[in-house]
């Protein structure tokens, strides 16, 4: 019997039938390719390393001693954190202006990381120094003030200070550097720049989750005739104290806050808007939390207000006349 010839336009119904799940094939391939993308891109976000760059830590022969060694410790931890290139960062630093300052303001922070191109930067100051005491013998000091800076915050998240003292200069510069080059310290900079990263991580999605009341700022030129506004006032004005670390420096630096003064005239928040480091800090801060105000009020009504609350600190008179 011969097979029996289907009509051409049955083919055509045929590949009619056909055509769905060619769609349907083209698609599902098309879903895994963008899935596939998607998925190295995230890996790509997530793999990409942490950049740390090294400024200068000031010039003289310790302190660039001191940031090479610096430098060596990061790149050993070549996995997660990638180092800025040495030159390129100073001639980064150089192109806006920065003259190893240890004393910013947060937007000039973040405006020094963007010109580096860095997620977090280093720079400070190390020196060995000759002392005479009155009543002991001649010794040599080695000692390197470190400050970790956030380029995307423009935060100090980590201060420290080591020193050394030994009878001779190349004694207490090698006790420096090894203590910057043993693990538990590197350690103890990496846990900082890890622990910045998932705050401003969880800072990011609170801005985005959590609708805050917005708080008035108080006028920069302090002119508060136009709108009825009158500022705060402290019961009691506190001086924040002038801390050993900053003393042994001779530190003279000013720290800048910004103070959230609710309707009771009680501060609801403080943030560090311009940092010193050696602890000055911290000092302003728990001082401000101290302090109670008579309320800023508009019109006679009690409103809570923003201010910037300034504090310079001196070096004392006995040490400024040695």
């Amino acid at each position: 019997m011969e097979p029996e010839l289907e009509p051409f336009w049955n083919h055509e119904r045929a590949e009619h039938r056909r055509l769905p799940d060619v769609i349907l094939r083209v698609s599902i391939y098309m879903l895994l390719l963008f899935s596939a993308l998607c998925v190295s891109a995230a890996a790509q976000t997530t793999d990409r390393k942490t950049r740390v760059a090294v400024l200068s830590l000031g010039n003289t022969t310790t302190g660039r001693r001191a940031a090479d060694q610096i430098a060596r410790g990061f790149e050993s931890e070549r996995d997660e954190f990638q180092v800025v290139d040495r030159d390129q960062a100073s001639a980064a630093a150089l192109g806006i202006g920065y003259k190893s300052s240890l004393n910013m303001a947060l937007p000039d922070a973040r405006d020094l990381g963007s010109a580096i191109g860095c997620d977090f930067f280093f720079t400070g100051d190390a020196q060995t120094l000759r002392r005479s005491p009155s009543s002991a013998p001649i010794y040599f000091e080695s000692y390197a003030s470190i400050f970790l800076v956030s380029a995307r915050t423009g935060r100090l998240i980590l201060w420290e200070q080591r020193s050394f003292q030994a009878p001779k200069p190349e004694e207490s510069e090698m006790a420096l550097l090894g203590a910057l080059a043993k693990e538990d310290t590197r350690h103890r900079w990496i846990v900082a720049v890890k622990s910045a990263i998932e705050n401003e991580h969880n800072e990011r999605i609170n801005a985005i989750e959590i609708v805050a009341p917005v708080i008035e700022e108080a006028p920069v030129d302090g002119d508060t005739t136009a709108n009825g506004l009158q500022l705060p006032r402290p019961y009691r004005r506190l001086k924040p104290p002038y801390t050993t670390d900053a003393a042994h420096a001779e530190v003279e630096a000013v720290v800048d806050v910004l103070v959230d003064i609710d309707a009771l005239g009680e501060v609801s928040h403080v943030e560090v808007a311009r940092w010193a480091g050696y602890g000055l800090d911290q000092a302003v801060i728990d001082t401000v939390k101290n302090l109670h105000f008579v309320p800023a009020r508009r019109d006679g009504v009690a409103v809570p207000l923003r201010v910037l609350l300034r504090y310079n600190f001196r070096k004392p008179v006995q040490n400024r006349l040695r």
